[in-house]
């Protein structure tokens, strides 16, 4: 597609983005921040229970009841909590390179975004100071071996809740669900509705070695292209190398923010994906704590306030939070 954009002006923007992309990977928050990979130790069991046995898992969902309302810190008494209190903060694992979940802003060297507030939200609740929080930048592969290890206590990094990690690691309720949509840019004919199947005939990029790319792939009709990352993708796209861009919406809004000329489609999702905060599979208290935290988020408005900040403008109003399954043994 050719874009509207002078020469010039398109160079400078895409210039933008790789900064962008850069900088996330090189700043710092405003508690603490790790710009590399926690070293993984021997993985370490909750002293508050027995390990806890992985039931059948039919719904990924599924996540355990939530307390009926949050205790004070002195009716805490599960072990594992009593030493995230002891410590004095909240060591959460997040993203610096997902733009509006959880990326760093040039600007002001802090981490921002959607699951970087869930964090503070968690820390506010436990601590009553949202600041309580040690975010340590990790990678999407860190993600379980660090859990598992018991050197984080949380993980907000737009995770998909599988019964396969179910497996290796607890989770909290799904509190956003995502799904794998399209980006195209706003001067094409009804771009606002597309889906993939429109794009017939048309380039449609998606990183190599997701899932968003096998999706692609299954699709008759678009021509594949290819691309390292999300971000690499919207370079291809504003050189006129890609007509369209898939992913998960989460990150379909973000480049979109980055790039006004183009637009997440509303057509239907093609995958969903449950996001849910993860942690160490013993600490079954600390998930329906955590639990008991988003449910309050959710009835009173912080959840939807939160979703306005972040994704409104990319991803349009907000819907209604994702309706809580609990009952895990």
């Amino acid at each position: 597609m050719n874009l509207t954009l002078p020469r010039a002006a398109r160079r400078a923007l895409t210039t933008a983005v790789a900064v962008a992309a850069l900088g996330a990977l090189g700043a710092c928050s405003s508690v603490t921040y790790e710009a590399t990979p926690v070293p993984v130790k021997t993985p370490a069991k909750s002293s508050a229970a027995p390990a806890v046995t992985p039931q059948a898992c039919d719904n990924a969902t599924q996540s355990y009841n939530p307390l009926p309302s949050l205790p004070t810190r002195a009716e805490i008494t599960d072990q594992r909590m009593r030493d995230i209190l002891t410590r004095g903060y909240l060591r959460v694992g997040v993203s610096a390179d997902t733009y509006l979940f959880g990326a760093n802003d040039p600007s002001t060297g802090r981490l921002q975004g959607f699951d970087i507030d869930m964090a503070r939200a968690m820390a506010k609740a436990i601590f009553g100071d949202p600041s309580k929080v040690q975010l340590r930048v990790i990678t999407a592969a860190d993600r379980l071996p660090l859990l598992e290890a018991g050197e984080l206590d949380l993980v907000a990094r737009n995770m998909s809740m599988t019964c396969d990690r179910w497996q290796k690691i607890a989770f909290s309720a799904e509190y956003y669900r995502s799904g794998q949509k399209v980006l195209v840019g706003r001067t094409l004919k009804d771009a606002a509705t597309l889906s993939l199947q429109d794009l017939k005939g048309r380039k449609v990029c998606a990183p190599s070695g997701t899932t968003s790319l096998t999706k692609l792939e299954q699709v008759k009709g678009p021509e594949v292209v290819t691309a390292p990352t999300h971000t690499a993708c919207l370079v291809l796209f504003q050189q006129g190398k890609a007509d369209a861009i898939t992913g998960d919406d989460t990150v379909l809004a973000g480049l979109a923010a980055q790039d006004p000329n183009t637009v997440v489609t509303k057509a239907p999702a093609i995958t969903v994906e449950p996001y849910g905060l993860g942690m160490n599979k013993d600490d079954v208290y600390l998930a329906r704590y955590v639990n008991r935290v988003i449910a309050d988020l959710e009835a009173s408005g912080e959840w939807k306030q939160m979703y306005d900040r972040w994704l409104a403008g990319p991803l349009g109003p907000a819907p209604k939070p994702p309706t809580p399954v609990y009952g895990r043994g």
